[in-house]
């Protein structure tokens, strides 16, 4: 979708730091001047294929959701929050505050979370 944020990332229309990329999913970090930065590692893992929120989510999605939680594991390992703990968050629709309307998923670390969020 090219008013999609996101589908723009992952087509390289907008630069975005990119911590990897396949044909399936891209990984890129959320900036420190970003507003919605929540921890010192914060990392988000999205889908090539645009898909709006997990309510879309169908059996054919299951390799690519598992293809983001891999790839996620693997740069969390990387960026050496592996050990310390990290968590994943996937927003679905407004009252979970999803803002784009992407599916991604948030790798959050390197400081001691809040219990819940």
């Amino acid at each position: 979708m090219s008013d999609c944020l996101f589908c723009q990332v992952a087509s390289g229309a907008v630069a975005g730091s990119l911590l990897f990329e396949d044909d399936v999913v891209v990984a890129f970090d959320v900036p420190d001047s970003h507003p919605e930065k929540r921890a010192p590692v914060h990392f988000l893992v999205i889908p090539r294929e645009h898909i709006a929120s997990a309510r879309d989510v169908g059996e054919r999605h299951e390799s690519t959701l598992g293809r983001m939680m891999t790839v996620a594991s693997r740069l969390a390992k990387e960026k050496g929050i592996s050990e310390s703990g990290y968590r994943f968050v996937m927003n679905t629709g407004e009252d979970a505050n999803q803002t784009v309307l992407h599916v991604h998923l948030h790798c959050l670390g390197g400081t001691k979370l809040a219990k819940t969020g």
